[in-house]
């Protein structure tokens, strides 16, 4: 494992940040069940107030300020009322976007890869480039790995183009 990823790597836009995320190293250090290390293998983009599966579309609210603010922060949210998703904000302030990681090489499915690394809405916010309990790190091998992309999942609502947009960034595995 390299060094952690700083503010810079997350101020660029979304669709460059989202396959660069694939093979980089979520690391959680949980009090109660140590340092965990996982390997991110499959995002989404959400491109801020013009995508319209974007949360930010409708403008900002509450439920979306951190998406505002600065990359690097995490954006959590509830679907179901059950599966917490996480959320990498990119871009700079007052340009909302942000990358939902949807699968780890250790499991699949945001709902599962939460419930898996233990986060909640205690970590809406969170900086990634300071925190003590959650970082993104360099993997060592320095390079984008191989991947494909396709239609985000689950985002029907949104219309055409963007259910289309192939978005969705899939690390060969």
């Amino acid at each position: 494992m390299q060094g952690r990823l700083d503010r810079t790597f997350f101020r660029h836009d979304v669709l460059e940040v989202a396959p660069g995320l694939l093979g980089k190293l979520l690391v959680m250090n949980d009090e109660g069940r140590g340092k965990a290390v996982y390997t991110i293998s499959e995002t989404e983009a959400y491109k801020g107030g013009v995508d319209l599966a974007c949360h930010a579309s409708k403008g900002r609210t509450g439920r979306t300020d951190v998406m505002f603010g600065d990359g690097g922060h995490i954006y959590m949210y509830l679907i179901y009322g059950m599966y917490w998703m996480l959320n990498v904000v990119t871009s700079s302030e007052k340009v909302p976007q942000a990358v939902l990681i949807r699968a780890l090489r250790e499991v699949s499915g945001p709902g599962r890869l939460t419930r898996l690394i233990g986060v909640d809405k205690s970590y809406n916010g969170e900086d990634l480039v300071t925190s003590l309990r959650i970082g993104i790190y360099e993997s060592g091998e320095g390079i984008i790995p191989a991947y494909t992309t396709g239609p985000r999942i689950g985002i029907d609502y949104a219309g055409e183009p963007w259910k289309s947009m192939p978005w969705r960034y899939v690390m060969s595995l």
